[in-house]
């Protein structure tokens, strides 16, 4: 049997890092994460032989290069606030690709494979469904962040610096998701107080489950793996892939849907576009938020048939079980007693 693979996670306490590592974890995977807050990174997560927490900052160019020097995936799942993703954006994922740089002492020869949680702003305000080869459109100054962003994962992965696994995920929302697009919506259907949303609650939108996009993606790094230790198929240095999640017909259904695991009785409050004009003035955030807004103002999809369709035994959560599930945890974790 072969020894599993050693993966580095960098935003291991975010949404979609924390769903990552608990994948990995659970199929044996050796896991190292760099975080900023020991204390929440325990906090997060159960005791596990598997898992080594190393305190730093991942803008420190040699941490991050040391922490790598024997991993075979690097999970680049670092988020900042919208106001400080440009600069920082930039110079981490410079230093993940230089991290992922081939070494002797990885297990196989060559580079680190990059996983990279990918997003729908790269597509700007597309009436198509979003597929993994389709071209970028950005409309926002974020949406062409992201394209340079994977431009310069691509170019790197070309140039045999590293290998590279895009995962390209929509809205996301469940255990430890606290953005301020989902927990206020929680807290809403625990406690009865109105559950906000932007511009258009009346429209289909895309969300993904956090554990079944971290299932997902492991799956992905489970199968790529697989293929580069038995050669069974090609292995390409650049690949992405799609999962979408589900479309809710529409945000009011979906909150109705909590309501009743609830029992609570909550208005839902529609924040109309031109508050975020006022906001702005005085927010950096709400000032990046506005450039947003055409994601709540039409339905923007993923097409992921050629992901469900490489990974037949997936099976999404049930919605009643996740919805159950990610209140408990957001009850038990975030509401005061």
């Amino acid at each position: 049997m072969h020894t599993p693979p050693k993966t580095l996670v960098l935003g291991a306490t975010g949404g979609i890092g924390y769903a990552i590592t608990n994948s990995l974890l659970a199929r044996q995977w050796p896991v190292t994460i760099l975080v900023r807050n020991r204390a929440k990174a325990t906090a997060l997560f159960a005791t596990n032989q598997l898992l080594t927490i190393v305190e730093g900052d991942a803008q420190d160019a040699a941490r991050v290069d040391a922490l790598a020097a024997d991993v075979d995936f690097i999970v680049h799942a670092i988020n900042y606030p919208y106001h400080q993703w440009f600069g920082r954006m930039e110079s981490v994922t410079r230093h993940v690709i230089e991290a992922a740089k081939p070494r002797p002492e990885r297990t196989l020869p060559g580079p680190a494979t990059i996983v990279f949680p990918g997003n729908v702003y790269n597509f700007g305000n597309t009436h198509q469904p979003i597929r993994p080869d389709s071209q970028p459109a950005p409309c926002t100054r974020k949406g062409q962040l992201r394209v340079e962003l994977e431009a310069m994962l691509q170019q790197a992965a070309d140039a045999g610096q590293c290998r590279v696994l895009t995962v390209r995920l929509p809205d996301f929302w469940g255990p430890n998701v606290l953005n301020e697009g989902i927990a206020p919506v929680l807290r809403g259907a625990l406690t009865g107080q109105p559950m906000p949303w932007l511009v258009n609650a009346d429209i289909p939108h895309q969300f993904v489950y956090t554990p079944d996009a971290g299932e997902v993606t492991a799956r992905l790094m489970e199968q790529h793996w697989h293929d580069r230790l038995t050669s069974a198929n090609e292995v390409p240095a650049y690949r992405v892939w799609n999962y979408g999640g589900t479309t809710h017909t529409s945000m009011r259904d979906w909150f109705g849907q909590m309501m009743q695991q609830t029992g609570k009785v909550s208005s839902v409050r529609v924040y109309p576009r031109w508050l975020f004009s006022v906001l702005g003035l005085f927010n950096p955030v709400m000032r990046e938020v506005k450039e947003m807004l055409y994601l709540y103002e039409n339905t923007i999809r993923l097409d992921d048939r050629d992901t469900l369709a490489a990974l037949p035994d997936f099976r999404p959560t049930p919605m009643n079980q996740a919805l159950r599930d990610t209140l408990r945890w957001f009850s038990e974790t975030q509401l005061k007693n």
